[in-house]
């Protein structure tokens, strides 16, 4: 199949790269993948973008596109949730008379594997250790090489990619990015438990059939958003021929709107990132340079590699790292065991208060009873960048919160504030400045001792975003305005300067506000004095005004956020 591609110059996509997902305890990742599975560890590497996590590769013998499944670990992370706005299955190829095999391999590996039919193939699901689901989709063709120290016999072993399943509120948002943009065919639907499914299939090269050429999409109206965590699939990256065909598609994506990164090298391929309309987050890698880059095919997995920028830092990346067994050389790697990993950690793991006492490194009108706040993600000793989060008037810190479980950025420490009685003043954001004295003020110290202390502990105010909601987002801006502290951006849902005279350089500050144009709170008139304000001080200003908002939130500022977040994680 042969289908003209909606850019000039380029070719429909190829199908899958890989797929990416998150997991709690690395041995146990690489157990099940690599000898249940019967996929070799092609990399063992760091995540670039936090070299305090390991990054692992699964794939055939040399990891071709199309059959690689990559992980990031992160001990004493929570268990994900499914939902919509995300990949939530990725699928292998089985060869068609393998059934039984399978489904005896996996019973004996003390799994559950359950039985289903999709466009007319038998699919065999499995959760892995993490609670992923593994699909093996029963047929013909398949392109892996095969990995000579396989568990798996020749006869029965997986031929890459068949395919992945996103969950959606609205199957048009994929459909306009895949058929529209990126030159896939739509094959057809079926009902499902879950919704209709669509499938979507890129052409490939026109030649037999290609490992993971397939994408499909359930569509699940009025359904909840997924909450990133342990299990959680990041992304699925889709196959570029050469750099020159991801230059063009990433101006293409640019000018409908998608808002792709600029290229980033992650050294075995080179990878521009975005989301579709309905939050599935995608990237277009490149076929090469490929793993034999950094080390021969016979080492491929036994040791660390590092990119060029860590190889400094290596005896101290080597020290924080899980220790891992790579059971195909009976190698170690890494420093420190990994014992009784609980499933919902304590306090900054699992989002339960935690009271910190911030007096001794805050300014001197800063709140001497200390600073109450509310944490998920990554604990801060142990994160590079964090997001520091204000609840509106009436709200609570654990209820912005929950912004942690959408953005869904695994690499983040989150840091929610609770403001004294659920108002950080007492009255509009528009009243004279002196009716909300001092409790202003004592907001604004409240906000700079936390940043301090997020210094102290080695995350400076250039890794930090400073957003919120409402109140929160008001707060958020006149801190960002007043403050010399270098942040690495600023959220505002909901919200507008409190004042409008204060001077200054911003040099590039990145800053998010959305707003409806009837919001009851938040003048649309300030909104825009606000965007202005903060530009002609040199701010970055992305300023969005959404008809039938309200005063809420919608699903394109929390991209728009999430975005923000990726872009400093990145530096």
């Amino acid at each position: 199949m042969t289908l003209p591609s909606p850019l000039p110059g380029t070719r429909p996509l190829r199908g899958l790269h890989h797929v990416t997902a998150m997991a709690q305890d690395p041995q146990r990742n690489i157990d099940f993948y690599s000898q249940t599975l019967g996929q070799q560890l092609v990399k063992v590497t760091v995540n670039f973008d936090d070299p305090g996590t390991l990054h692992l590769y699964y794939g055939d013998r040399t990891g071709q596109p199309g059959t690689v499944m990559t992980h990031f670990p992160w001990p004493g992370a929570k268990r994900g949730v499914r939902g919509n706005g995300e990949v939530v299955a990725t699928a292998y190829l089985a060869p068609h008379g393998s059934e039984g095999y399978w489904e005896a391999r996996l019973r004996e590996h003390g799994f559950a594997p359950t039985w289903s039919e999709r466009f007319g193939q038998p699919v065999l699901t499995v959760e892995d250790p993490d609670g992923t689901w593994v699909e093996l989709v029963f047929g013909e063709g398949g392109e892996a090489q095969r990995w000579p120290g396989s568990p798996v016999p020749a006869e029965h072993e997986l031929r890459g990619f068949h395919s992945v399943t996103a969950w959606v509120q609205d199957a048009q948002t994929v459909r306009e990015l895949l058929v529209g943009h990126l030159g896939f065919a739509e094959e057809g639907s079926e009902p499902g438990t879950e919704g209709t499914r669509t499938r979507f299939r890129a052409a490939g090269d026109g030649a037999g059939q290609s490992a993971g050429q397939s994408v499909d999409v359930v569509e699940r109206p009025g359904q909840p958003r997924g909450r990133f965590g342990t299990g959680s699939i990041h992304h699925v990256a889709l196959r570029l021929r050469d750099d020159a065909e991801q230059e063009a598609f990433r101006r293409s994506l640019s000018a409908a709107g998608y808002r792709p990164t600029p290229v980033q090298d992650r050294q075995y391929f080179r990878s521009v990132y975005f989301r579709e309309r309905g939050g599935v987050l995608f990237e277009l890698a490149t076929d090469g340079p490929g793993f034999t880059t950094d080390e021969g095919m016979e080492e491929l997995g036994r040791h660390l590699r590092l990119p060029a920028q860590f190889e400094e830092q290596r005896a101290s990346i080597e020290a924080q790292l899980p220790r891992i067994v790579n059971r195909e050389y009976g190698t170690a790697l890494g420093s420190f065991p990994i014992a009784g990993i609980p499933e919902n950690p304590p306090s900054e793991a699992s989002g339960n208060p935690v009271s910190r006492d911030l007096g001794a490194a805050a300014p001197a009108s800063a709140p001497e009873a200390g600073v109450e706040v509310y944490t998920a993600g990554r604990p801060p000793s142990e994160a590079r960048v964090a997001a520091v989060l204000l609840h509106g008037r009436g709200g609570t810190a654990p209820g912005i919160l929950s912004l942690a479980d959408e953005l869904g950025l695994s690499a983040y420490a989150y840091l929610a504030l609770q403001a004294p009685g659920n108002s950080w003043y007492p009255r509009s954001f528009l009243a004279p400045v002196e009716q909300n004295q001092p409790s202003l003020d004592r907001a604004l110290a409240t906000v700079d001792a936390v940043l301090t202390e997020l210094e102290r502990r080695g995350i400076p105010p250039q890794r930090v975003v400073l957003g919120g909601f409402s109140q929160g987002a008001c707060l958020a801006l006149e801190y960002a305005s007043r403050t010399g502290r270098p942040l690495g951006g600023v959220f505002a849902l909901s919200g507008g300067l409190i004042t409008l005279d204060r001077g200054g350089d911003l040099a590039g500050l990145p800053v998010f506000m959305g707003v409806a144009p009837d919001d009851a709170h938040i003048p649309l008139s300030r909104f825009q004095e606000s965007a202005a304000h903060l530009r002609s001080r040199g701010a970055a200003v992305d300023d969005r005004v959404y008809p039938g908002l309200g005063h809420s939130v919608n699903g394109d500022e929390l991209n728009a956020v999430r975005a923000l977040l990726e872009r400093v994680e990145r530096r």
